[in-house]
């Protein structure tokens, strides 16, 4: 699919997860603020390829405050890469998690190409979607950049490496599955989700 097309149906997918909130709320970010958020999100300016890692294992306590918590945990992979013919830095996610009453390990995976700014600037977030309509997320960071703040209302998943099976699946938020707080971890903890050998040695690199 063209850059053309992915951007608008990116920033759709975007503002499909503001739940409540409105296309007016937010505004698009200028250059600066996109390089400023990308340093944050890497903790540092971005090569020719970049990568953030960002982990949750929720554990009993919190379940049982959740009891309508459908994802026991998640792991979130943002990457750059910057593009040989137009120069620009173009991110992408990958999201990999468990249910807590279904076996298996899920996936979703798609682009990022809107960077926004809630009207009050306040906050920075980081649109991505998945291809043909499959919903998105919405990406932030905690105030310390130690944290993802993954917001999501429907987003197309499936079974750990198998992105072609027929069977239609999404995790849709519910009263506890709509906001997730990701802990930074090192890279080598989203090896899982890496789709190439070289993207897994530069995941596993000290």
């Amino acid at each position: 699919m063209k850059i053309a097309l992915i951007v608008p149906l990116a920033f759709v997918a975007f503002i499909g997860v503001a739940r409540a909130e409105e296309a007016d709320d937010f505004r698009e970010a200028n250059k600066t603020e996109a390089e400023t958020f990308n340093a944050r999100i890497y903790a540092g300016t971005p090569g020719k390829t970049a990568y953030a890692c960002f982990v949750r294992r929720y554990d009993a306590e919190h379940l049982a405050r959740h009891p309508k918590q459908k994802v026991a945990s998640m792991k979130l992979l943002v990457s750059a890469e910057t593009d040989s013919e137009d120069k620009e830095l173009h991110n992408s996610f990958r999201l990999g998690f468990r249910y807590r009453h279904r076996s298996g390990d899920f996936d979703s995976s798609g682009s990022c190409h809107h960077t926004v700014l809630t009207k009050e600037g306040n906050e920075v977030r980081l649109g991505c979607g998945v291809d043909c309509e499959g919903g998105g997320i919405g990406i932030a960071l905690s105030k310390d950049d130690k944290s993802a703040i993954v917001r999501l209302e429907s987003v197309r998943v499936w079974l750990h490496n198998k992105p072609d099976d027929e069977a239609e699946r999404s995790l849709v938020a519910g009263s506890d599955d709509g906001i997730f707080r990701l802990d930074r971890a090192d890279n080598s903890e989203c090896a899982a989700l890496a789709t190439d050998r070289k993207e897994l040695a530069a995941l596993r690199h000290k």
